[in-house]
């Protein structure tokens, strides 16, 4: 089965072809990050304007490198929640638009759970039921995934999401757009045990807040010059006690549930010092661990495309009512 996935929650527009639900034929991403860079955060009204200019391009480019027809798809699969309004009807109204016109079934997908999803692409074989860990920049959330439509949410954040929360620290810090990468660069030259930082935040076992170690920096910060060993410490200080609050957090949902098999997805997990960290854990918690390509850590439309197969399999399918759910 050939399945388009669309995907325009954010910045990026992206569009791919997926041989049932796993064998990836192209995957085209194209960012708008260069025009948000200047503002220090991604601004709606561009992103949408941008997706606007360039998805038909990008799903020509898709099918081409496929070397498959438009004729040859036999499902269109969108992402049509969470996101930005106006990136995400962009994407919906084009594969609704693809639909009527190819005669072909349409299928809105969750952008949140097509993360984790990430794991299955590229023939890897993994059994339900499992854990899932997804971290991004609008989202941090645990699963307990007993079927691809059957997701059990045991903890989410509370304020920051993970990804939001290492942006706004490079902010303070004057490093740039966007933070993750840039922290964690400045975090290997720096000392993780300089600055005592707390982000355990909520009382629930599960959930996480962000917001008040993000806090806890800005005051250590302000009003005083920084020197560039510091900032390297506090880059070390803060990725350390956020991935480290990340791992408790996912491995007592893990034996909660006793579960052995544990996915992670979302822009956070390209993430080195939290791979690590995971894998440290891995051996002393006896998991079955797994982690997607870095590529694929991103937004893009396989992930889209490929749980959407899943889905279209066990009979769901939207139809041309299909419309954004924000939340």
């Amino acid at each position: 089965m050939i399945v388009l996935g669309i995907e325009t929650s954010c910045d990026e527009t992206s569009a791919a072809i997926v041989k049932d639900g796993q064998k990836v034929l192209s995957n085209e991403v194209a960012s708008s990050l260069e025009f948000h860079k200047r503002y220090g955060g991604v601004i709606p009204e561009i992103a949408s304007r941008i997706q606007l200019e360039t998805i038909t391009k990008i799903t020509e480019s898709a099918v081409k490198k496929a070397r498959i027809k438009l004729k040859d798809i036999d499902l269109i699969s969108v992402t049509n929640r969470p996101g930005l309004l106006g990136s995400l009807l962009v994407g919906i109204s084009f594969a609704k638009s693809l639909s009527l016109a190819l005669d072909r079934p349409l299928l809105g997908i969750d952008h949140v759970y097509s993360h984790f999803y990430a794991n299955f692409l590229d023939s890897k074989r993994i059994e339900l039921p499992f854990m899932a860990l997804v971290v991004s920049g609008g989202h941090t959330s645990i699963f307990h995934v007993h079927d691809f439509n059957k997701i059990e949410l045991l903890g989410e954040t509370k304020d920051d999401a993970c990804g939001e929360a290492f942006d706004k620290v490079a902010k303070i810090l004057g490093l740039g757009y966007p933070g993750g990468p840039l922290i964690e660069k400045m975090a290997k030259l720096g000392n993780p045990k300089k600055i005592k930082l707390n982000c355990s935040g909520s009382r629930d076992d599960f959930n996480f807040s962000f917001s008040g170690i993000k806090t806890a920096i800005l005051y250590l910060t302000r009003g005083r010059r920084i020197s560039l060993k510091e900032k390297r410490d506090i880059c070390a200080s803060f990725q350390e006690t956020v991935i480290d609050v990340l791992v408790r957090k996912t491995l007592a949902a893990c034996r909660l549930k006793k579960s052995s098999r544990l996915l992670l997805g979302g822009g956070v997990v390209a993430n080195n010092r939290l791979r690590e960290k995971f894998i440290l854990a891995q051996k002393s918690h006896k998991l079955d661990l797994y982690f997607p390509q870095k590529s694929l850590c991103m937004d893009n439309a396989a992930m889209v495309a490929g749980l959407g197969y899943q889905l279209f399999k066990k009979g769901y399918h939207s139809d041309l009512s299909l419309t954004v759910e924000l939340n």
